[in-house]
């Protein structure tokens, strides 16, 4: 298994010790997706509905933050061809999550190119504001960015 892959199973693995949650993380060489990110799944066998739920947090807002911490915390100081970045997943949430976003993207994209009109999508983090970005980048004819300031940022998608 790749140096990185372990550092992040181990890092993760030790923070939910330190959480007292009974549970483990699974990793490996097939955990590594297309974009170079590595995917640590929380196995949720041991853990409780309301531990899960709450690991999860209110719209992936825990997962994010502890998301947030293992790729700042791991690749502080790193050039970035020594940088990995992490997605932590648990139950399927960011699957299910991404899913969710390539829809909203493509049917912003279709209303885009069909009325001309810029089109806002709101209530989005800034891990899933850069997947929208990443998925509509291929869209010939379009462009987005993000407007607005937290907690009120904006991804905007238009005509180029």
């Amino acid at each position: 298994m790749d140096d990185k892959v372990q550092r992040g199973e181990q890092w993760l693995g030790e923070l939910l010790d330190l959480a007292k949650l009974p549970t483990s993380v699974k990793a490996g060489a097939s955990q590594i997706r297309d974009d170079g990110s590595c995917w640590l799944e929380i196995d949720d066998a041991a853990l409780s509905e309301e531990q899960a739920t709450g690991l999860i947090g209110d719209r992936g807002s825990v997962l994010d933050a502890v998301q947030y911490l293992i790729n700042t915390t791991l690749n502080l100081g790193k050039g970035d061809e020594d940088q990995q970045h992490y997605t932590i997943e648990l139950r399927g949430y960011r699957e299910q999550r991404q899913a969710e976003l390539k829809q909203i993207a493509d049917e912003a994209a279709q209303q885009v190119l069909e009325t001309g009109e810029p089109f806002e999508i709101a209530s989005l983090s800034s891990a899933e504001r850069r997947q929208v970005h990443t998925y509509l980048k291929d869209y010939e004819g379009l462009k987005t960015e993000s407007q607005g300031q937290e907690p009120d940022r904006r991804l905007v998608v238009q005509r180029v």
